[in-house]
């Protein structure tokens, strides 16, 4: 028997969602650019606010971590008012968390999860896999994720990782 859908303000990150987030972001002391054309992050991806030179230590990494996860938990809380299961908001808590609120609630998922649509707003977990690119690296016009604007390319890791997140979303895996 599967339980009903939760009340989206009634649903935190779970325990195991956040350690795997963070696992999968992996820990850096030094801020870095993780991918040419990206921005400063450090910790467990933070990047709000970093800088060249910046550094931060494993307990403060995670302690703003968490105040990163609180605050993309809260975006999502404007933009979906649809219940949820558990392992659906770990999945965009996961997805926010790596594109940001704004690409989350700006795309289709908040629209298809209010419409009842779940299926349909798990699958789009897949079209995120587009990341900065250089003038070199770029996508090619006709190629998925080109874009006049700035160079992008598909990112074989953000595949994995929204595979990872797709397959959590539909219940299919633990966090």
């Amino acid at each position: 028997m599967k339980y009903p859908r939760t009340a989206i303000g009634a649903l935190t990150l779970s325990a195991a969602a956040l350690v795997s987030l963070f696992t999968m972001e992996g820990y850096t002391g030094k801020a870095i650019i993780p991918v040419p054309g990206d921005v400063w992050t450090f910790g467990f991806g933070t990047t709000d606010g970093v800088k060249m030179g910046d550094s931060i230590d494993p307990v403060t990494a995670v302690n703003r971590g968490y105040r990163d996860v609180v605050k993309f938990e809260s975006a999502i809380k404007k933009c979906v008012t649809a219940p949820l299961y558990q392992h659906e908001y770990d999945a965009y808590t996961k997805l926010t968390y790596n594109i940001g609120s704004g690409a989350f609630c700006n795309s289709s998922i908040p629209k298809k999860l209010n419409a009842g649509q779940y299926e349909a707003a798990c699958e789009t977990i897949l079209d995120f896999v587009c990341g900065p690119a250089t003038l070199t690296t770029r996508a090619l016009p006709g190629q998925k994720c080109f874009s006049y604007k700035k160079p992008m390319r598909v990112i074989k890791g953000l595949q994995n990782r929204r595979q990872e997140e797709y397959q959590l979303c539909r219940g299919s895996t633990q966090p």
